[in-house]
């Protein structure tokens, strides 16, 4: 790693280390909302681990580039730029590797300069560290500015006998910077996936295999069209129904039950983010570094609360179409274009007695549902 990182840096991806890693815990913890909530759960620990991959590679990074930026005023995630770099590196990390020298190779030139010069290697220690980045963007999958949609689950509505699935994605918003993941229940009436999917007393059928998950929609004829149409709907700007409704008028086959979309951040970490002065100016306080930070995030949820049928006449037909459900007695849910909504607040002991000590955790959480880690045991609403 560079010396020049400053400290400031360093403690960043501490903090949001230590912040990942407790989600991940929260999510493992049979007490958690999202781990009784199965669907939930299992939707995000692929996608956490791709945000900690990507994580790991960052700090390699920075060990060999002289500017590396968050979005300290909003998400407290680094920045868009950082997201492309990252992809784009990929990409080309094979060709790369193959014109730096192998670690070992590196570390005897590294102790061989400093026997001889007496001094520290900074160069080869920048090409250690380039090494490292292009080596761990090798290991797994990162979060890219787009994942790709997969089927997760499938099952058949003995109601409708239609078969429907359960489809993730994900997307990393460029003008929110926020890493966040789709998922939708879908039931499909195509005619032919019907015909191969149901049996005749509406269970799925048995002798068909699936592999699951599946990469892409389960349909082979709208996978192409759906991935294409997901990369075109997944920006913060839109809401949830917006996009649902979309997805409802674009594919007269498919018809969307429910959309969930799981926002993470904002990310709060002591005398790095400026987000919230209420919130840094008390994490600033707490004793140890590592356990000064506060990870939030937003499930937003929109469901069809009916089926219009579809109407057929001399000269048009109109295909089936979902009624959403919108909370307009809640204007929170509203303005977000959901049916509801949960907000999730993640925080050390240490930081929420720091923020309970100054009065503030409760107008600082306000609607938030509170979980707090104490060493390898999270507290829920606290």
């Amino acid at each position: 790693m560079n010396t020049a990182v400053s400290p400031a840096v360093r403690q960043y991806f501490t903090s949001i280390r230590a912040a990942l890693a407790g989600l991940e815990l929260f999510l493992g913890d049979r007490n958690s909302p999202l781990y009784r909530n199965t669907v939930v759960g299992e939707v995000i620990v692929p996608y956490l681990a791709r945000l900690k991959a990507s994580i790991a590679c960052w700090e390699n990074r920075i060990g060999f580039v002289e500017h590396f930026r968050i979005s300290r005023a909003e998400s407290g995630f680094p920045v868009f730029q950082n997201v492309l770099e990252l992809e784009n590196d990929r990409q080309s990390a094979e060709k790369r590797l193959a014109s730096i020298p192998s670690a070992d190779a590196l570390r005897e030139e590294m102790v061989d300069f400093i026997l001889r010069q007496k001094a520290f290697p900074e160069a080869l220690q920048a090409r250690m560290a380039e090494r490292l980045y292009l080596e761990q963007i090798g290991k797994g999958e990162i979060f890219s500015p787009f994942v790709l949609p997969e089927t997760i689950r499938v099952a058949v509505n003995p109601k409708t006998m239609r078969p429907y699935y359960v489809v993730s994605w994900g997307a990393f918003d460029g003008s929110q910077t926020l890493p966040m993941v789709y998922m939708a229940t879908i039931e499909d009436s195509s005619d032919n996936i019907v015909e191969m999917l149901v049996t005749e007393d509406g269970k799925l059928n048995p002798d068909v295999e699936i592999p699951l998950p599946v990469g892409g929609l389960l349909n082979p004829e709208l996978a192409s069209r759906f991935d294409d149409f997901a990369s075109k709907n997944s920006a913060y700007s839109l809401t949830p129904v917006t996009i649902a409704t979309n997805l409802d008028e674009d594919f007269p086959e498919l018809h969307p039950k429910q959309l969930r979309r799981i926002v993470l951040g904002p990310f709060y970490s002591a005398g790095i983010t400026e987000n919230n002065a209420r919130i840094n100016d008390i994490l600033s306080r707490v004793r140890k570094a590592e356990n000064a930070w506060l990870l939030t995030w937003t499930v937003q949820e929109v469901f069809s609360k009916a089926e219009r049928p579809a109407k057929s006449g001399f000269w048009s037909t109109t295909p089936a179409q979902e009624e959403f459900h919108i909370d307009t007695a809640n204007l929170e849910a509203a303005r977000m274009g959901v049916s509801a909504y949960e907000k999730h607040a993640l925080v050390p002991h240490d930081a929420y007695q720091a923020l309970y000590a100054a009065g503030e955790a409760a107008q600082v959480f306000g609607d938030y549902k509170v979980h707090v880690i104490s060493g390898n045991q999270v507290v829920s609403e606290v």
